[in-house]
């Protein structure tokens, strides 16, 4: 007997407001199943479908309850704002159902301002790798807002997605060609036996000795780093990372990005950073690294404010400031406070003996009393929680101080499988 193959069509979800762009969808449906690909129609309008005739696998009514309202209520609100935070909310939630069901191989969405936001929104904390196109009339600019730290797809829609011409047939008919083979292609893919758990880690050049040889202790143990450097937009893909139930642990040792945060630098990645992994109850070990400086760019850039501060000219376009025993003492208590909530098991790391290399004796940030500051600040408030403490009087960069830190998260990661 002649063995049989069972071919698996990809899954593609349909992600818009079919109130105004119903015509469009249904268009781009059909050529997603001529691309032999199911669609999956996630409605996000507010108002009744109109020019879609197809199937709706997830209606409005649904959505909206998903974010914990209903369609009556948004549109007895009349207010476009919150009914766009709404159904971006509901619909990020049905999607996330669909993939933890292992039900979707890629996400397409269609729209002006309004839908491009709330497909972001619902694509947003997808797993890295999960195909995520959106055609939009804002791609043209500046996409920051939508992409974020995922790995999304912007297509400029060139016209206005008002109907199908010949300009919109062309551009619509790539993208609809576009993530039928990315979705065939992640339909193909399974996890290759043998690949190795995975660990993200921080960093930053002040930090590099440290992580490299943390790097080395891990892979030798059985695992894969993703190292992701710390200025900001590296720290808001180690979050969106940590949420996507990738990661067997992270190994956060260069929280800098939090010091800019506080004191208004150029590399924060906003106020959510070092929660992600806690959020998801990811085992963690987590340290002070470059918590000693605030970046901005060439020197003639840093604020009048902080004239007569202490700096360090990195090159000429990064100037670093020594941040004060009174920020110091803050960001101890903020990164305590964040660890202090983790779901998860959580190791902090503190370097008495200094957290950059320019935090030595006889360096530019070697300054003892804010060093003091932030570790007392800290140990006091993760004092009580469940967070467990490596207190070393070496300096983060020292090696064994390192590979201590990768056999803690090993250790972690053991106690969770």
């Amino acid at each position: 007997m002649e063995s049989v193959t069972l071919l698996i069509r990809p899954a593609v979800a349909l992600v818009g407001t079919l109130d105004t762009k119903g015509a469009e969808y249904q268009w781009v449906a059909q050529r997603l199943a001529g691309h032999g690909v199911d669609t999956v129609v996630i409605d996000t309008g507010i108002r009744p479908p109109d020019g879609f005739t197809g199937p709706v696998a997830v209606g409005q009514d649904e959505v909206a309850r998903s974010a914990g309202t209903t369609i009556q209520a948004l549109r007895d609100g009349n207010d476009q704002g919150a009914a766009v935070a709404a159904m971006g909310a509901g619909a990020a939630a049905v999607l996330a159902g669909l993939a933890a069901e292992g039900r979707l191989d890629g996400v397409l969405a269609l729209g002006g301002s309004g839908g491009s936001s709330i497909a972001a929104r619902a694509v947003r904390d997808l797993p890295i790798g999960l195909p995520k196109l959106i055609v939009s009339t804002m791609a043209a600019g500046d996409v920051s807002p939508y992409v974020g730290a995922a790995d999304v797809t912007m297509m400029y829609s060139v016209v206005d997605i008002s109907g199908i011409n010949r300009v919109s047939r062309a551009v619509l008919g790539n993208a609809a060609a576009a993530i039928a083979g990315m979705a065939t292609a992640h339909a193909g893919t399974a996890a290759e036996e043998g690949d190795r758990p995975l660990i993200a880690a921080s960093m930053f050049g002040v930090t590099t000795p440290a992580v490299d040889a943390a790097r080395a202790r891990l892979e030798e143990l059985g695992y894969e780093v993703l190292v992701f450097h710390a200025t900001g937009a590296g720290g808001k893909a180690l979050e969106a990372l940590a949420r996507s139930s990738l990661l067997a642990g992270v190994l956060d040792l260069t929280t800098t990005e939090l010091a800019d945060d506080l004191v208004g630098g150029v590399l924060s990645a906003g106020p959510a950073r070092l929660t992600a992994a806690g959020a998801a109850g990811v085992p963690q070990v987590v340290s002070l690294g470059a918590l000693d400086m605030v970046n901005f760019g060439p020197e003639d850039t840093v604020p009048a404010e902080f004239a007569g501060r202490t700096f360090f000219v990195h090159n000429p376009t990064v100037t670093l400031m020594r941040t004060t025993v009174a920020e110091n003492a803050e960001l101890g208590r903020r990164v305590g406070a964040k660890l202090a909530a983790a779901a998860g098991p959580t190791v902090l790391v503190v370097p008495r003996g200094g957290v950059s290399a320019l935090d030595t004796d006889g360096a530019a940030f070697h300054d003892p009393a804010a060093d003091a500051a932030l570790f007392d600040a800290v140990l006091d408030t993760v004092r009580g929680s469940a967070v467990s403490v490596l207190d070393s009087t070496r300096h983060i960069n020292d090696a064994e101080l390192a590979v201590e830190a990768a056999d803690r998260l090993h250790a972690l990661i053991g106690k969770e499988v």
